[in-house]
């Protein structure tokens, strides 16, 4: 008959003791459904999810210790996350590609607000005006077709926006559309600069000066060679 002494008592409780702690310190797992009075409204394309389901109020959240109002928040926002995770699996397509799996999310439903109002169209000026009343330049009715027309385009480049024939160079030329725009992207270089304190807008413009000098560069060299290899002929 086997005979259990103090010391192995003491063992075993010494071995049992971790294991109880390991599971007691396992995290609670959470639910992956979440029930609220009034349904969430999603925008997919956005990766949104709006509860509108009010947050307890402010003398409640107050009323709470620090940690407790931290947990009430951090509840909450945790449900959003899961409705949303929960939807975009349940009503999404998901393919394979050799770079792994893809989510092909649907087209976005919220009008975004613009930052800035549309710019508005610039008055004509009295030149304009009297070109338009005489028909002269663009406004011409002798530029529909024929040479005339094609000679005129050969310093001419068709403006999408404006409809309109501009000058590709020059004055209110095509070349400078960016130097004038009033939102300019930004790439690595030019934010790099701007946190230097530079002016995207001198960037720009200072890319176009110097892309015009390297052109007069290579004419020149052009000319050099040609006169060189005339003399030698």
């Amino acid at each position: 008959m086997a005979t259990i002494t103090t010391t192995d008592t003491k063992m075993a409780e010494t071995k049992t003791a971790p294991l109880t702690n390991v599971s007691a310190s396992k995290p609670e797992r959470l639910p992956t459904t979440v029930d609220k009075p009034t349904p969430y409204t999603f925008d997919l394309g956005y990766l949104t999810a709006t509860d509108p389901n009010p947050l307890p109020s402010t003398s409640a959240l107050l009323s709470q210790s620090f940690t407790q109002r931290n947990t009430t928040l951090q509840t909450i926002a945790r449900d959003g996350a899961q409705s949303l995770l929960n939807t975009l699996l349940t009503t999404c397509t998901i393919s394979s590609t050799p770079d792994g799996l893809v989510m092909a999310l649907p087209r976005s439903i919220t009008t975004l607000p613009r930052w800035k109002p549309l710019p508005k169209p610039k008055a004509p000026t009295k030149w304009e005006l009297f070109a338009r009343k005489k028909g002269i330049g663009k406004f011409g009715g002798n530029l529909k077709g024929g040479a005339a027309l094609e000679d005129r385009k050969k310093n001419l480049v068709y403006d999408e926006e404006s409809g309109e024939w501009v000058k590709k160079w020059g004055y209110k030329g095509k070349n400078k559309q960016a130097e004038n725009e009033w939102l300019v992207e930004l790439d690595d270089d030019k934010q790099q600069k701007e946190k230097d304190g530079v002016n995207p807008r001198a960037v720009t413009r200072q890319e176009r000066v110097e892309k015009i000098k390297r052109q007069d560069r290579r004419q020149r060299n052009n000319e050099r060679k040609s006169r060189k290899g005339g003399k030698a002929g």
